[in-house]
């Protein structure tokens, strides 16, 4: 990766190259401009081999142009004068012959993030691939010591990136921010006389010095390939799950697309009529909170420079907010929420209850560790994957089960969540702790 030095000065370019387009554009068109750079290493390992090293250094300029109200849209990494003249060039004649619609054009400016947060996200460290190589290495040799049933390596990986984000429009906006990003991964093979089975673990931080431990990464990766040994297949019924924190945050990933300003203006979503209805237990709440210090999911400003603000998602069970940028906020008659891009970090209340608690409260049931398939319809709200997990009985885990399909529809999924334990999975922009559902449908022999 390279300097703090170096970095700041890479920004400092792309400040002034979204300075120098607005200021050719100035007074001749409505605009909006975003730079983003990305300045990464990542390394993967197999069974004590380099497979690649790679280094990346990507840069992005995006421009749309609003003409009235018909919209031009131009990329380009080519951050030159004249790629920049002719980039607003085309921008504008593609505007001229695009579409007009009423609802297309910048955000209100009132709602537009003048000023500028610390959000603690930028961290940078200077290290050699030599030192990227040998976490990597660390973590394979940790899970192949740590028992002779692993028996081979899909893979470990270290990765880094530091990302500059520059926005500006025509309504007087120009903000930035940088960001880093540390990962490491380790998936390993595990194998007695009748089968093999794999897991993962891995760490992301935005700081290199809170990952895991190497040796901790590759210990629970061979802790969870070994758990897997021996699964079996039960029958046919209908029974509690639980959702591991693990796979917590896809449950709720589904909230995220069935409230997006997209499915709500095509009304393509099952929970169309139901803003300000319960659609949760009375317990369960869950807001975002953009201006978390280091978090993943955080951020001062939206993809259009919109204020980002905390606020609640649901509240008492009730679904209080539309995912809206400010296309679909107009065509609805509302205001942008600052989702241009997506969410920002979601925390999803729990119950003062530990996993093991949890694990007692369901009493029998399945344990599901790892969702398969995408069998979600957002339209109907119908859910059917394939699982990997483990049968509970009388509180405990009993043994490993596979070749299983759980579904149910998600308007029911949600309303029978019975309680969230407080093992958070913190490694994701949406919060949670595992969640035990009353009842679904197994599909097995």
């Amino acid at each position: 990766m390279k300097s703090n030095q170096e970095i700041e000065k890479e920004e400092k370019l792309l400040v002034d190259t979204i300075q120098k387009i607005l200021n050719l554009s100035r007074e001749k068109i409505s605009i909006e401009v975003s730079a983003k750079k990305t300045i990464g290493l990542s390394v993967n390992i197999r069974n004590s081999i380099i497979e690649n090293i790679e280094f990346n250094s990507d840069s992005l300029l995006l421009m749309t142009v609003y003409n009235k109200f018909s919209k031009g849209t131009v990329s380009s990494k080519d951050f030159s004068e004249n790629g920049i003249k002719n980039m607003l060039d085309m921008a504008i004649k593609i505007s001229r012959y695009s579409s007009s619609d009423y609802f297309s054009g910048l955000p209100e400016k009132e709602l537009l993030c003048l000023n500028s947060i610390d959000l603690d996200l930028f961290h940078p460290c200077d290290f050699s691939v030599k030192n990227a190589v040998q976490l990597s290495t660390m973590t394979e040799r940790a899970a192949f010591k740590y028992d002779k049933r692993i028996v081979n390596s899909e893979g470990s990986f270290f990765d880094s990136c530091a990302t500059i984000h520059i926005f500006g429009n025509s309504l007087g906006i120009l903000q930035k921010y940088k960001s880093t990003r540390y990962s490491i991964y380790n998936c390993v093979i595990s194998k007695d006389n009748h089968c093999m089975q794999r897991d993962f673990d891995y760490s992301i931080s935005r700081k290199i010095n809170d990952l895991k431990k190497p040796d901790d990464v590759g210990k629970n990766a061979a802790q969870k390939a070994i758990s897997r040994i021996g699964s079996k297949k039960i029958r046919t019924m209908k029974t509690a799950v639980i959702f591991s924190k693990e796979v917590s945050s896809s449950f709720f990933s589904h909230l995220v697309h069935a409230i997006s300003g997209d499915n709500i203006c095509q009304r393509s979503t099952f929970l169309i009529n139901d803003l300000n209805k319960k659609i949760f237990p009375e317990w369960l709440n869950i807001k975002e909170y953009p201006h978390i210090k280091q978090g993943l999911g955080s951020r001062f400003f939206d993809s259009e420079g919109v204020a980002t603000k905390t606020k609640n998602i649901i509240k008492n069970g009730e679904l209080k907010t539309w995912l809206l940028n400010s296309y679909n906020a107009r065509k609805i008659g509302l205001l942008s929420t600052g989702n241009s891009g997506g969410i920002s970090n979601w925390i999803i209340s729990h119950r003062n209850v530990s996993f093991q608690e949890l694990l007692k409260n369901m009493n029998q049931g399945i344990l599901v560790t790892e969702l398969i398939g995408q069998g979600v319809d957002i339209i109907s709200g119908h859910y059917s994957r394939g699982v990997f997990g483990f049968w509970v009985d009388n509180g405990k885990i009993e043994h490993p089960v596979h070749e299983i399909t759980i579904s149910g529809n998600l308007r029911n999924m949600w309303r029978n969540i019975v309680s969230i334990s407080n093992d958070i999975e913190k490694r994701n922009k949406i919060q949670c702790g595992s969640i035990l559902i009353s009842e679904m449908q197994i599909s097995g022999n």
